[in-house]
């Protein structure tokens, strides 16, 4: 199969409201590619995902998504300088030393996807 050229997988994350989404995505550091027919393409760094202007509340508040950075510590200081706990009324944990062998924490976006961001240890 390696003939037939991956190029690279992404995820579509649902947004109840897809402006806020977007906008707490590009303050969480995303950067916002592109935007139209109800789908933001979001990256930072070599890591992208799919926003959809699409809401399902079992999906949303089931769908776990792992952010893998260098330095979850760092992460978890930059949300937390920026407010974004309060700006959203969101939920962010705070950094664990897993029994997985890696150190992360959680953030639950506006629309209830959680997002683990961990590095490994």
């Amino acid at each position: 199969m390696s003939r037939l050229g991956v190029v690279e997988i992404k995820a579509f994350v649902p947004a109840k409201d897809f402006e806020l989404s977007k906008q707490f995505y590009q303050d969480m550091g995303f950067n916002l590619k592109s935007d139209g027919g109800g789908v933001a393409y979001l990256q930072v760094g070599n890591t992208s995902f799919l926003l959809q202007d699409f809401y399902n509340q079992e999906l949303a508040e089931n769908l776990m998504i792992h952010l893998l950075v260098e330095d979850a510590n760092a992460w978890f200081q930059e949300l937390t300088n920026k407010g974004l706990a309060e700006k959203y009324k969101i939920r962010i944990t705070n950094p664990e030393t897993q029994p997985w062998r890696m150190v992360d924490f959680i953030v639950a976006d506006p629309s209830g996807v959680l997002w683990r961001i961990g590095n490994n240890i």
